[in-house]
């Protein structure tokens, strides 16, 4: 694919029904979740089964990391240290890719906070995919937040050319009148 094909889509002309912003593409789903077409609801069974399934193989891993701990006979300390820590973890997973379907943080708070939490995503992988499954049963993870930008654009888009009112080009090729 091009470098065209691949930058995400500009917010303005072109729209799904021509002309107007563009609905920005959803990872599994693209622009399917605008008109609920194309395996939309194929797409969020599949997404569904398969962020579940993956979090149930994700906790089979982690199974077979405490049953190393146990072979190796850390002790009961060291074992319930892990199994909070990586409750922890996924708890603050799953609530923090829970508010990223509702809500975009600031750009500032966005890259400090990515920065010094990727190492806790990483431990509660199992709480994001958790946070994952539970979207998909509703709507596609995101979708909400999405479809508000999608109309506040659209609405934006609206306003924009209802002000306008003829060509703004043939009205400065014209001279003014002098009285």
């Amino acid at each position: 694919m091009s470098d065209e094909q691949t930058s995400s889509p500009s917010p303005e002309p072109g729209g799904l029904g021509g002309g107007g912003p563009e609905p920005e593409e959803i990872r599994f789903f693209g622009t399917t979740w605008v008109r609920h077409d194309g395996g939309y609801g194929l797409r969020r069974a599949g997404v569904a089964v398969g962020s579940l399934a993956l979090a149930a193989a994700g906790a089979l891993v982690l199974r077979f990391a405490f049953q190393g701990l146990e072979t190796a006979s850390v002790g009961p300390f060291v074992g319930i240290l892990v199994v909070a820590g990586f409750a922890i973890c996924s708890a603050l997973a799953f609530r923090r890719t829970w508010d990223g379907f509702v809500r975009r943080p600031g750009a500032a708070a966005r890259s400090a906070a990515d920065t010094s939490s990727q190492g806790l995503m990483m431990i509660g992988f199992i709480g994001s995919l958790l946070a994952y499954f539970c979207r998909s049963l509703v709507e596609a993870p995101g979708e909400k937040l999405h479809r508000a930008e999608y109309a506040a654009a659209q609405e934006r888009y609206e306003r924009r050319r209802g002000a306008r009112t003829g060509n703004p080009a043939a009205k400065k090729s014209r001279p003014k009148k002098r009285r």
